[in-house]
């Protein structure tokens, strides 16, 4: 008990001063420096992940409500 108090008490620290810290570390400001932007406007878009996640959607749906067994219950 003693030992998670001590942890959860830790962890609150560490999320309370996270954000002090990291705006401490963070640069000065100065100008931005623009970069080049090439083929900005070629952007593809992938339909393997999406495929890949429709037959995942097919297949935990079939696996779900398939059950297998054809033989319904019998009562003795």
């Amino acid at each position: 008990m003693r030992l998670t108090n001590s942890l959860a008490a830790t962890a609150a620290v560490a999320l309370a001063a996270a954000p002090v810290v990291a705006q401490a570390a963070s640069q000065p400001v100065s100008a931005r420096e623009a970069s080049e932007v090439s083929d900005a406007e070629n952007v593809r878009g992938g339909f393997l992940i999406p495929l890949l996640a429709i037959v995942a959607i097919i297949l935990g749906i079939l696996a779900a409500t398939g059950g297998g067994d054809d033989d319904p219950p019998h009562s003795p």
